[in-house]
C-alpha cells in the first residue's frame, strides 16, 4: 500500500474506486477546470481562496496535493485525479505554457532553411489593420495593446505591438516583436503559420487584390529588412539579420565560452579546496596536540579546585555557625525594635489625632471669631439705622405739633363761620343774597371739618408709630442697663446653603481623606444651582379662605435625586436654603444679611441684638482685665 494512503479510514480498493470516481467526472465536464484560455482553476478548492492557475501551476498544485503527507486521503485522491486528467486530457491552448524547445526542434515545424536570413530579434508584421479618416485629415487605427491581447489569446505572447504611423497617419502596419530565445521563435513561427493557415500570409498579401476586412501577417526577413518603406525603416532601427544557424552557433558559442569559464573556475576552486584541506590536517594536529595539553592543565586545575572547594566549604561551615548564632540575636533584637516600633506608631496616631482635633477647634474659633466680628458690625449698623429712625420720629412729632396748630386754627375758623352763620340766620328772610352767602359758607365749614378729621387720623398714627418707638428703646435701654442675655444673636445670611449635612453625608459616603473635600465641592455646586433663576421648585397652594402660598415641591427631580443619594438632612438643607431665597431675594438670588436668634431660629427684634452686643462688650472687657 502507498504511504500516502496509509492513515485512511478508507481501505486501498475504496480510495482507487473514489479517484477513478472523480476521473470519470472531470472527463465528462461534470467538474470544469477551464476558466479562460489560458486560464485555469482546481476544482477541489472551492471552499478556500480561489485562485487561478496556468497550466504548469495547475499540474503542480494537483501533484503537490496528490503526494503530500498532510492532506487527508480523499483530497489527496481528488488531486490525483485532476493531475491525470489535466496532463492526459487537458488542451494547452498558451504555448508559452509548455517548455521551450532547442532550434532544431522549432525547425521541426517549419520549412525555414536554417541559412535563411530573419530579422533578429524575432519579429513578426500584421498588414491590412482597418483604418479610417479622423477629423483632422489623418488616418487612425486600432492600438497596439489591443492586437497584443488579441495575440496573446491565441497563444503567440507577443512582448509588443507598435503600429507604425506616417505623416498621414495610421499606416495600416503594425511589428509584433516576440522574446529573443527560441521559445519566442517558436511563437514567432506560430504567429505565421497560423495566418498561411487561413490564406492570410505574405505571399496571399502581395498577390489578393481585394484584401477585405482580415488581418495578413508574416516573419521578418532580409527582404523585409531591407524594403524602402515604414516596415524597413523600423525593423533597421530596431533590429538585425541572423540567420538561424548563426543564431544557434552564436548560442553554441556563448555556450561553449560559458563551459569553459566554469571548467576554469572549477579548477580554481578544487585548487582551492586542496589548500585548505591541507591546512585543515595541519590544524587538526595542532589542536589534537592543544587538546592533549589542554587535558593535562584541567586535570591539575581540577585538583587544585578541588581542594580549594574543600578549604572552601570548611570555611563556610564555621561562618554558617556565626551566622546562625548572629541571627538568632539580630531576631530577638528585632522583636523589641518591632514592639517598640508599635508604641511609636500608637503615640504617633493618637498626637496626630489631637493635633488634628486641634487644627479644627482652631480653624472653628476663627470662623467664630470672624462671625461673632460681623455679627457685631452688622448689630453697630442696627444701632446706628435705629438712631435715623429715632431722628426721623423726632421729626415727625415737629410736624404733628405743627399740625396741632393747624388743627388749633381749622376749628378757630370754624367757629367763626359758625357764628356767621348764626347772624346770617337772622337776615335770612330779609334778603335772598344773604341766604346764598350763608350756604356756601356752611359747605367751606363742612370741608374743613373733613381736612381737620384727615389731619386727626394722620396725627393718631404718627402718636402710635413714635410710642411703639419709644416702648422699644425703653426696652432695650432696660436690657442693656440691666444686662441680662436671653438668646444667642448673630447675622444669618439667608439663602445660604448649610455644609454640615454636606460634610457628614460626605464622610458616610467617601473616604476619610477626601470627605471634606469632595462635601465642600457638593456644597458649592448646590450654590450655583441655588443661583439658577430658571430652577424655580415651588409650586402653589390655596387654603380654604382663598390665600395663596409658595411651598417647596417635593416632586422636583433634581430636589428627588439629591435626597435619594444623600440623604434627607442635604435636602433639608437645600431646601431651606431655596425657601429664605425666595423670600428674601428672589430676583437677584444671592445671600442677604438678617439678624437671626440662632436658638429659637427666627428673624431676632432689636432688643435682643442690644443685649447680645452688650453682653459680648462685657465678655471681651473682663478677658481684657485677664
Amino acid at each position: 500500500m502507498p504511504r500516502n494512503f496509509e492513515k485512511s479510514d478508507l481501505s486501498w480498493s475504496e480510495l482507487k474506486d473514489y479517484e477513478y470516481k472523480k476521473y470519470n467526472q472531470l472527463k465528462k465536464g461534470d467538474l470544469k477546470v477551464e476558466v479562460s484560455e489560458t486560464a485555469y482553476r482546481c476544482p477541489f478548492c472551492r471552499g478556500k481562496k480561489e485562485t487561478d492557475y496556468l497550466y504548469k501551476e495547475l499540474l503542480q498544485h494537483a501533484s503537490d496535493v496528490g503526494r503530500s503527507r498532510s492532506r487527508g486521503a480523499r483530497e489527496k485522491a481528488q488531486h490525483l485525479a485532476l493531475e491525470k486528467y489535466v496532463s492526459k486530457y487537458l488542451v494547452v491552448k498558451d504555448r508559452s505554457q509548455l517548455e521551450p524547445g532547442t532550434s532544431s526542434e522549432c525547425l521541426k515545424i517549419t520549412d525555414h532553411q536554417p541559412d535563411q536570413l530573419l530579422v533578429y530579434p524575432w519579429v513578426g508584421i500584421v498588414a491590412n489593420i482597418k483604418t479610417q479618416r479622423g477629423e483632422d485629415g489623418r488616418y487612425v487605427g486600432e492600438s497596439g495593446s489591443k492586437l497584443r491581447d488579441e495575440f496573446r489569446s491565441k497563444g503567440f505572447n507577443p512582448l509588443k505591438v507598435h503600429p507604425l504611423w506616417s505623416r498621414r497617419g495610421h499606416s495600416g502596419f503594425a511589428v509584433v516583436e516576440f522574446n529573443k530565445d527560441w521559445a519566442g521563435f517558436k511563437n514567432a513561427i506560430m504567429f505565421e503559420k497560423s495566418f498561411e493557415v487561413d490564406h492570410h500570409g505574405k505571399k496571399d498579401f502581395y498577390a489578393v487584390k481585394n484584401l477585405g476586412d482580415k488581418l495578413y501577417g508574416w516573419i521578418a526577413r532580409d527582404d523585409d529588412y531591407n524594403s524602402k518603406s515604414l516596415i524597413g525603416d523600423h525593423l533597421r532601427k530596431n533590429g538585425d539579420l541572423k540567420t538561424v544557424s548563426g543564431k544557434e552557433a552564436e548560442d553554441q558559442r556563448k555556450t561553449s565560452t560559458l563551459v569553459t569559464n566554469l571548467t576554469r573556475t572549477l579548477e580554481v576552486k578544487d585548487m582551492r579546496y586542496k589548500e585548505m584541506e591541507m591546512k585543515y590536517l595541519e590544524t587538526s594536529t595542532y589542536l589534537d596536540l592543544t587538546m592533549e595539553q589542554m587535558d593535562e592543565m584541567n586535570k591539575s586545575r581540577n585538583e587544585e579546585i578541588r581542594k580549594m572547594q574543600q578549604s572552601a566549604h570548611d570555611h563556610f561551615q564555621k561562618i554558617y555557625l556565626e551566622h546562625e548564632k548572629a541571627t538568632s540575636q539580630l531576631e530577638a533584637q528585632k522583636m523589641q525594635l518591632e514592639e517598640h516600633e508599635k508604641q511609636l506608631q500608637y503615640r504617633e496616631a493618637k498626637n496626630e489625632t489631637e493635633r488634628k482635633k486641634l487644627h479644627s477647634e482652631k480653624i472653628m474659633n476663627e470662623r467664630a471669631t470672624l462671625e461673632q466680628k460681623k455679627a457685631d458690625e452688622k448689630v453697630w449698623r442696627l444701632a446706628q439705622v435705629h438712631k435715623e429712625e429715632k431722628e426721623k420720629l423726632r421729626r415727625k412729632i415737629i410736624e404733628l405739633q405743627k399740625g396741632l396748630d393747624a388743627k388749633q386754627a381749622l376749628e378757630l375758623e370754624i367757629e367763626q363761620k359758625r357764628g356767621t352763620i348764626q347772624v346770617m340766620k337772622h337776615m335770612r328772610e330779609e334778603n335772598v343774597e344773604v341766604q346764598e352767602k350763608m350756604d356756601a359758607i356752611i359747605k367751606e365749614i363742612k370741608e374743613k371739618e373733613e381736612e381737620m378729621d384727615a389731619v386727626e387720623a394722620l396725627n393718631q398714627s404718627l402718636i402710635v408709630r413714635e410710642r411703639k418707638s419709644n416702648d422699644e428703646l425703653q426696652e432695650a435701654r432696660k436690657e442693656l442697663i440691666n444686662g441680662r442675655t436671653r438668646a444667642t444673636i448673630g447675622v444669618k445670611r439667608m439663602g445660604e446653603i448649610d455644609n454640615r449635612p454636606f460634610l457628614a453625608a460626605a464622610k458616610a459616603k467617601f473616604p476619610a481623606e477626601e470627605a471634606d473635600e469632595k462635601g465642600l465641592e457638593l456644597c458649592s455646586l448646590w450654590e450655583e444651582y441655588l443661583r439658577d433663576p430658571n430652577w424655580h421648585p415651588f409650586k402653589i397652594l390655596v387654603d380654604k379662605e382663598g390665600n395663596c402660598k409658595e411651598i417647596i415641591d417635593v416632586e422636583d427631580q433634581k430636589l428627588k435625586s439629591l435626597k435619594n443619594e444623600y440623604g434627607e438632612q442635604v435636602h433639608n438643607a437645600v431646601a431651606l436654603a431655596q425657601s429664605e431665597m425666595n423670600q428674601y431675594n428672589p430676583s437677584g438670588r444671592y445671600t442677604i444679611p438678617e439678624l437671626w436668634n440662632f436658638k429659637e431660629n427666627r428673624k431676632a427684634a432689636l432688643k435682643e441684638g442690644a443685649i447680645h452686643l452688650l453682653n459680648q462688650w462685657r465678655v471681651n472687657r473682663k478677658r481684657k482685665r485677664n
